[in-house]
This record gives C-alpha cells, structure tokens and sequence, in this order.
C-alpha cells in the first residue's frame, strides 16, 4: 500500500501487447523451435515493469475469446479481422505460462473483452482513491483516463495522460467515445458515420456536445454531405457510441486484495527462462547464467550461421548482457584504461553527442565506448551545472580525442558507428587524427533492407534486439521544458549515451554477419562504406554562392509574385489571401463554380498542384496563374532566401548534408538545403544555378550522366534495337520514334520525337494510358495506342517490365543490375491503387536503383583517381545523375577527360555509358 493506505494498481493489457510485440519483433524461436518473438518481447516489458514501475498491485488481463456481449450488440463487430498469424498461436498460451512464472496474475473473464476489466478495475480503484496504471497504448482505454487513471505505453515508455489523448483525439478523455463513435473504426468493424474523420468528429464534439447533441443538431447545420451523413446515420452512430463504451461494472473476477506485488519464486522463473532460452532476461532479474542459450535468435542470426561461408564476425548474441549499468568516464587515467580495453578487443562502437544537428557547427558536448555487449562508458566533456557533482571533474575536449588517438589510428581495430559521417564530422572539428577503419550500422542495414525499413537506431534496435533504447525527449524534457544535452544530469546522460555505443555495437555483431547471407556485403564494401568519407569531405568544402545575385533574384520574385496575385484578383474578381487553400477552393468551386472540385476530410476543397494543373489543362486562366505564383513562392522561401540564411558569411559557401540511407533505391539524397529539387528546364531554376559560383581563377565542372536509366532498361531488357541506337550514337527518341511510328529518322516531326520521348521516360516509371494522354494532351485511346505499338516493337522491355512485379511479390523486393535489393512494400496489396503503385516501383528502382550504384561507383574511384593524376579537383556536390567539381581552369580541360573516363568506366553494361561534361563560372553555364 502507499502512504495512505490505498492501493497503486498496475494492469497489464495482455491481449494487446502480444499482437504489438509480435509484430515489432523480428521472429524467434525457443530451443524447441517454437516461436517466441512475442513472449520474448512481453517477458522484456514484464521485467522492466517489475524493476522500474512497481505499484502496490499488479495483474495482466486477458481476452478469453473473440466473441462478446458486443456481438451481440451488433454482428459483424470483429468479423472482418485476418486470422491470427500461423506463429502467433503457440504464444498464447506461452504468454500465460510466463505470467504464472513471474508470479503474476493473469485474469480473462468469458463474455468480455479484456478491456472490458481493465475498465471495471480502473473505475473500483478511482472510486477508493487509489491510483490506477495501465499499461497499453490502445486507444480505446483512453476514455478511462482521470485523476486517478493514466496509462503507458509499454513499448515507447511514455505515460498517456489528458494532455496526450487531447493530443490524439482533439477532446478530453470524458469525450473520446463521442469522437469514436462518429468516426468509426474500420479495425473492429465500428461503423461510424460515412466521410467523418477524426478531426471532423473532434470538432463536432466540441462545438456541440456528447454524440446525442451532435446529431440533434444535424437538421440545422449547413447543407452539406456530412449533415446528410450525419441524419442518415444516427443509428449507426449510435450502435458504434455502445460498442466503444468499455463497461465499467463488470463484477471483478478476482479481488483487488489478491492482486499485490509477490517477488517471484526464482527456481520457478529460472527454469521457465531457461526452457525459453531467454538469458539476457535472466541477467536482468538477477538470477545468473542459467543453462546454455540455444536458439532464441533472428532468422537472420540462424541463417548466417548456418550459412556455407562463414560469418563476418564471431557469432555474438545481442541480448547475452544486461542494458547497463554504464560508467560515467571524468579523468584521463579512466579514459585511457578503456581505450587499452577497446584496443585488445578489436572493436568498439562510438558515439558522440552535440549540442547541434548540423556536424560543421556542433560541439562536441560527450562521447561513449562500448567494448563487449553490456559493457560501455560515456566521457562528459562539456557539461554544464550548479552541483560540483556535475562539472567539477571532466575533461577537457583536446585532452579527450588526444587521449583517444591511438584507439582511433590503430589500424587492427574496427571502430563502429551509427551514421558515422556525422561522428566523424564531430570529430574532426574536434580537432580529432583520421578515424579508420570504421562500420557503420546504419549503412551495413541499408544496404541489405533498402526500403523495407527505417535504418534509425532505435527502430533497428526494436527490430533486431528487441530492445527500446532510452530516447532523447526522456532526458531532455520536451517542448518548453527541453533542456540542452549538457545541462542533463551526468547519471541519466550516462544511460542514455553509453546504451547508444551498447547498442551500436550489439546491432553490428546481428547485421555485419547478414551482409554475406543477404548478399549485399560487395555493395557495401564496395562504395556505401568508402563513400562515408568522400561524402563528409564534400560537406566540409560546400560550394560557393553569389550572395548579391540571391538577392537580387530574391526581390526579383518577390516583385513578379506581386504583379501575378495582382492578376490573380483581377480574374477571381476579388482579393484574397493567394496563398490560403481554403480561400482559393472557395472562389474556385464556391464562387465560380468550376468542374472537377474534391472536398478533402476536413470539408474544404482541395487545391493541389494536380488539381490546378487539371484545370488549367482546361483552359481555365486564375489554377495556370496560381500555379505560377506558388512556384515562385517555393523557389523564393526554398533557395533564394533560404540559401542566404544559411550560407557561412566567412566563406561565402552553403554546406549541404547528403542523406545515405533514406531512399528505397539507394539514391542519396540532399537537405539542409537541399540542392537536388531546384528546377532543371525552367528559366527560374537556370537563374538559381547562376547564383553557385566557382571561387576567382577557378571553374566549375558538371558531369552528366546521358541517358543513364534508359541505357540501362536497353541493357537489362536486352532490346537490339535500343542497344544498337545507344551504341551508333543516335538521337534515342528519334530512333524509338522512327521504329514504333513508322517515320523516317531525317527530318523527323519535332511532335513526333517529343511523344517517343514521353513514352521512353514514361516507361520507366510504369507510365499508363491515362498519365501519357495527360502529358502529351492526347486522348487515352490514342495514348493507349502509342504505348502498345511500343511494346509490340519492344517485347523485351514488357517482358523486362513482368518479370520484376512477378520477382517484386514472390520476395518482396527487386534487385539492381549491380546487386542492391530494393524492397517494395504494398506489392501484394489488396488495394488497387497502393498495388499498382507498388508495381511501378518494381519496373523503377532497377533503374534508378542501378543509377545511384554506378555514380556511387564513381564518386568512390575519382578522388583517388584525381590525386594519382596530380589534380587537385574538388568534388562538390552529387545531384542524382550528375557530379558537380571545382578545377583550376589551367587544369580544367584535363580534369573534365579524367572525371569523364572514370564515371565511364564505372560499370560494364551492354550498352555504353556516355557521360556529357561542361565548365563555367557557374553551374548554369557548366550545366
């Protein structure tokens, strides 16, 4: 009991997290074979919770079956759910098992739902004025939320209280059954009211009232659909308010007295862990090593072992040790004795933290080490506090990365990172000696799961150690009450930053031995590991910007927005705000009464760029003015001005951030700016490459890949014809013009190029009938037509086109020509628009996957190429199919034939690479 003598009781929604456990895990199997992901996961969130968030009483609750009194209520509620997963069905009672092993109760009651007691537990425990805890993020408990009832989420550790589910549902807890019952929920079959979404249903709530004042005030609301929907629907919404309403008087099965906290009996729990070969969870609850663990791995960790080669790694199992705890690191002598310990281990994992996202302007505040699963320490360096406990003893940021020198020069052992560019970064504006050789995490999972998942570290950790690591917001605060990283206290700073190395280095013992079996380990030895370092040089050197030009070209947008909302008022015949979708869906198909308007959820019409350009096509002059006002706007708010905030004012250079591990096909990618958007065949996109100069006595060289998708597609679809063009040098689109429409090559119609042209990148992107008649403002049967004469005179790219959305559903993703798997989630999807979409990316991410492999390829060989030659070249930026240099202008020539040749070379297709170079003072004129 507390203080006061009242129970703090703690329930579990069993039923719920065993679905989220299995589905979160990746799948594991006991020594006997049986799957145990989800019992794994639920015997983690058990221990945890018996540790770190003991109440007074303490129960799991159950569903004891599908069917309940709400069945009854309404039939089809739950009808429509999937069975339950084949390697789901031994959980359950595996579940049960571990909960009589912890000395838990575990409690199911016939008839009911488990939230059904958790809900009548709640309410008897809030009416004796004890506490209640529910542990679950289901939504449907929120309803129960008060002074005495929160909940948290078991995976995330987060409490839920009013303010998050305000957050979530718009309304306070007393009113979230409302909001449910007008929305629906297509999860349980819920019905709801038609076309009502959550923010709708929140603000009916909350201008009028519970469900029944709500549809009172239906008849007298505005003529709309959603006042049909809502009268035509009240008895739906109806049924739905009591299938969501939890009951709360529900007879408890087994009284809250019988519920308090026992210590389990550890010979029983000991043996239960030991026959699920669940060791780290006996080292968690203090019970030692117990028998040897068997096979309570990844599929994955049970393939490469299994595999002919053998693994990269000794095998290591990741959840053999504890999570902390960690050593907080404040003397030099300390440091130095786990630099000794790192070096006689041959790997360690590092990180850093900062006071800063960008790593060319962060200091480094920390750093932590991690030798062996279970053992890492966190090095605090520029922490800030009133306790002489904080900040009395650190060491300085020199003597830290001098002491950590021979640690990270020693050739023998392999430091591991995750992201490392950015560490490395830190590092070196730390004043930090070369750090090699490295891994990085993120990188060694993308280069095998592309697509398929995040490659953040805690996702990577959920998926592959079903571990939650400590998040940032937990030992910063959020929002207002955020504090800086060195203001936290050192103990939680420790937890949090030593767990990040811990957990780096028990993901590279479960993913480096992958890369073989996934055989994806070429891929990244090969150019996405060399490329960390290339990429963070070219981040380092930025590229110069005409500061006077931005400006200038700044007002110059500025002034013609002016002049088009002025033309824009003139043929709407009023003013309003032009950059309010709202107002301009209202004047569009309000007041002028336009055809072919979409209301969005909320009710407003919907004004987006292709629901403009479908009525400019038209013909219709205030969407083609709009059109060119927002795209002013963005290049004005997106480069312009943009590029003047964040360029170095001592330098006069921008220093982009390329992103390696965010695409499905491998492409890098740009922000802060992001230079890879800016518009390429317009006049303003021009103006914009003007404003990146090369430095005085220098220029800037662009190197273009020509063709390069297409040239693929020719040498992977085998296409004679498309082959031998690329290898004469032909004008492509002339070519597949001349074949598919019968005219000959000279003096070809302009027109008709222009539709080959259309059709050949079209292609690539799976374009249909539909999409083509768009682009060449052409009728689908036409465009229909064109795309069968093309297929008719090249089989080989349909076939081509069939047998990646055939390999795209038999293995869930498509490989590149150079071996990148490029996952393609929703290719067996039921819905027909998420499937086609899907379908095209199967045809696509070949391509362009292929692409991104050869630059990459090259972008790994030119700086060693350049410095053997004796050039002193700069690579500057990488905008997809092109490389961006700064040369000398005595050695420019020289450097454009060497760039040229290695980028040539890069790959061996059956067709030729050919790639188009150009030098000017800017990249407009290089371009």
């Amino acid at each position: 009991m507390n203080k006061a003598g009242v129970p703090h009781l703690v329930v579990v929604d069993g039923s719920g997290f065993i679905f989220r456990a299995f589905h979160a895990l990746p799948p594991m199997s006991n020594p006997d074979g049986v799957p145990v992901n989800a019992v794994f996961g639920f015997c983690n969130m058990l221990t945890r919770l018996m540790r770190e968030h003991v109440g007074t009483h303490l129960a799991v609750i159950f569903d004891a079956g599908r069917v309940t009194f709400r069945n009854e209520i309404y039939p089809q509620y739950k009808a429509h759910r999937p069975d339950v997963p084949e390697d789901l069905i031994p959980q359950f009672g595996l579940i049960r098992e571990a909960t009589a092993a912890f000395g838990v109760p575990g409690i199911e009651l016939e008839g009911f739902e488990a939230d059904d007691l958790i809900a009548s537990y709640a309410r008897f425990i809030d009416q004796i004025g004890g506490q209640c805890t529910i542990i679950s993020s289901d939504k449907d408990l929120m309803q129960l939320i008060g002074p005495h009832v929160d909940m948290m989420d078991p995976i995330k550790q987060k409490p839920i209280r009013a303010a998050e589910v305000e957050a979530k549902f718009g309304v306070g807890p007393d009113r979230v059954i409302d909001v449910q019952a007008l929305m629906g929920d297509p999860t349980d079959n819920v019905p709801g009211i038609p076309g009502i979404g959550p923010k709708t249903a929140s603000a009916l709530v909350n201008e009028f009232g519970d469900l029944e004042a709500v549809l009172a005030a239906a008849p007298t609301m505005k003529q709309s659909k959603r006042r049909d929907s809502l009268i035509e629907h009240a008895e739906a919404a109806r049924v739905s308010l009591k299938l969501v309403t939890l009951k709360r008087d529900i007879p408890l099965p087994v009284p809250v007295d019988d519920l308090s906290v026992q210590e389990p009996n550890d010979e029983v729990l000991g043996d239960w862990l030991d026959q699920m070969g669940f060791r780290s969870i006996r080292h968690r609850f203090g019970l030692g090593d117990g028998k040897p663990l068997a096979k309570a791995t990844s599929v994955a960790v049970m393939r490469a072992a299994n595999a002919s080669a053998p693994p990269a790694a000794a095998p290591v199992n990741p959840n053999q040790a504890p999570y902390g705890p960690y050593e907080t690191v404040t003397d030099l002598l300390t440091l130095e004795k786990w630099v000794t310990e790192a070096r006689a281990a041959g790997v360690c994992a590092v990180d850093t933290e900062t006071d800063g996202l960008d790593p060319l302007k962060a200091r480094m505040v920390g750093l932590s080490l991690a030798t062996t699963p279970g053992r890492a320490c966190y090095v605090p360096l520029l922490h800030e506090g009133t306790l002489e406990a904080q900040v009395g003893q650190q060491i300085s940021v020199k003597d830290a990365v001098t002491a950590l020198e021979p640690l990270f020069t020693d050739s023998s052992v392999l430091k591991v990172f995750q992201n490392a560019k950015f560490d490395l970064l830190v590092f070196h504006r730390a004043g930090g000696a070369p750090i090699a050789p490295i891994d990085d995490t993120m990188l060694i999972s993308y280069a095998q799961s592309a697509g398929l998942h995040g490659q953040g570290m805690d996702e990577l950790s959920k998926l592959h150690l079903g571990h939650v690591p400590i998040t940032y917001d937990e030992v910063t605060g959020k929002g207002r009450n955020r504090i800086l990283f060195q203001q936290v206290p050192l103990e939680k700073a420790t937890a949090y930053a030593a767990e990040d190395a811990d957990v780096t280095l028990r993901l590279w013992h479960v993913l480096h031995p992958e890369l073989r079996v996934n055989k994806a380990l070429a891929l990244y030895e090969g150019y996405e590991r060399p490329l960390i370092g290339v990429l963070a040089a070219m981040e380092q050197t930025g590229i110069k910007v005409d500061a006077t030009e931005l400006r200038r070209l700044s007002e110059n947008f500025a002034g013609r927005m002016v002049t088009i909302e002025a033309e824009i008022h003139k043929v709407a015949g009023r003013t309003f705000n032009v950059g309010s979708p709202k107002q301009l869906g209202e004047i569009l198909f309000d007041e002028m009464s336009l055809s072919g308007g979409k209301r969005g959820k909320t009710g407003a019409w919907s004004t987006d760029s292709s629901v403009l350009q479908d009525l400019a096509d038209q013909g219709h002059e205030l969407p083609g003015k709009i059109l060119s006002w927002r795209q002013l706007a963005k290049l004005k708010s997106t480069y312009t001005d943009a590029l003047l905030k964040q360029m170095d004012p001592a330098t006069s250079r921008v220093h982009t951030t390329f992103q390696m591990a965010i695409t499905t096909t491998g492409r890098l990618s740009s922000n802060e700016p992001n230079l890879q958007n800016i518009p390429v065949r317009t006049e303003e996109g021009a103006q914009i490459r003007r404003s990146f100069i090369a430095p005085e006595g220098k220029l800037l060289l662009s190197a273009d890949y020509s063709q390069i998708e297409l040239r693929l597609l020719a040498s992977v679809a085998n296409v004679p014809t498309l082959r031998e063009a690329f290898e004469l040098g032909q004008d492509i689109h002339a070519r597949t013009a001349s074949e598919v429409f019968g005219v000959p090559l000279d003096g070809m119609d302009p027109l008709t190029r222009r539709r080959a042209k259309a059709i050949n990148f079209g292609i690539i992107y799976g374009i249909s009938g539909f999409g083509l008649s768009k682009q060449l403002g052409i009728s689908m049967g036409e465009a229909r037509a064109y795309i069968d004469a093309y297929f008719a005179r090249y089989p080989g790219i349909r076939d081509y086109m069939d047998e990646r959305k055939t390999e795209a559903k038999a293995n869930g993703y498509v490989v590149t020509p150079l071996g990148r798997r490029c996952y393609v989630p929703g290719i067996t999807a039921k819905n027909g628009a998420q499937r086609s979409y899907a379908e095209r990316q199967a045809i696509n991410a070949p391509l362009q996957g292929g692409a991104a492999d050869i630059i990459k390829r090259a972008m790994v060989r030119l700086p060693h190429a350049l410095a053997e030659a004796g050039l002193s070249a700069t690579m500057l930026l990488q905008v997809h199919d092109e490389l961006l240099f700064e040369v000398g202008k005595d050695a420019a020539k020289e450097t454009a034939a060497l760039v040229k040749k290695i980028m040539e070379n890069a790959a061996q297709l059956a067709v030729p690479l050919v790639v188009e170079t150009g030098m000017g003072a800017n990249w407009a004129e290089a371009h």
